[in-house]
């Protein structure tokens, strides 16, 4: 169910799941406040205890401002933001002519080995994930990139006048458990969406492109967090 309270041990209580995507601090994500943090340090608090306790937290900041405005909650699980845009100069859709369109396979070890990849059976088994521009993401030690970027994939700061910076070694799809709870933190939004651009072009996004499986790694994200994926 929808959420408009502030986060606190009391709001959380009693629930087992929180997905928070693409939060902002402003209503308008073009407005210059939108980076702002879209949560307070006491709420960010208790959402990590939540987690520590047994609660599963989805987190979803696609590419700027997003990873602003939810790096604070990010950090309580030492999860770092690049606040950008990561394209892939090689390893993107070339059907999209896009490159921050990224492509991850099983065939290129970018789609790591995790059991949100792996799914229960042969038939969740993930062999390819696009991902429709977001960040990149750095996870703690002990945390699996089921969603690895190439060493080719870079950053780009919005508003900076500087050349991308390497993304080597950081990732779009993150995975840890954190005391009894489970986190993932995906790095762009519309790869577990059903999208479809109007007009000519008629492109389609996340589970609405045929030929990936973007829909299984929704579902298996949703599996490992409730704990039906071990």
């Amino acid at each position: 169910m929808p959420n408009k309270q502030s986060f606190t041990p009391e709001t959380l209580k009693g629930y087992r799941i929180l997905i928070i995507a693409n939060a902002l601090g402003h209503q308008r994500m073009s407005a210059p406040e939108a980076s702002n943090p879209a949560f307070t340090q006491q709420e960010s608090d208790a959402v990590r205890d939540w987690v520590r306790a047994g609660g599963a937290l989805l987190l979803i900041a696609d590419h700027s401002p997003m990873g602003a405005a939810n790096q604070i909650l990010a950090q309580r699980f030492d999860i770092d933001m690049s606040k950008g845009y990561t394209s892939d100069p090689d390893n993107y859709d070339k059907d999209s002519n896009n490159q921050g369109f990224i492509v991850y396979t099983r065939e290129s070890g970018r789609l790591a080995d995790h059991p949100i990849t792996r799914g229960r059976n042969a038939d969740e088994k993930l062999n390819k994930v696009i991902a429709f521009t977001g960040q990149s993401l750095k996870g703690p030690a002990a945390s699996v990139a089921f969603l690895k970027l190439a060493d080719t994939a870079r950053d780009q700061i919005p508003g900076s006048s500087s050349q991308p910076t390497s993304a080597a070694g950081r990732a779009q799809g993150i995975a840890l458990e954190y005391g009894k709870g489970r986190v993932i933190i995906m790095g762009e939004a519309a790869m577990l969406s059903a999208q479809v651009i109007t007009g000519p072009s008629q492109l389609k996004f996340g589970m609405n492109r045929p030929g990936i499986d973007n829909r299984q790694l929704t579902l298996n994200i949703m599996h490992w967090l409730s704990g039906l994926l071990k």
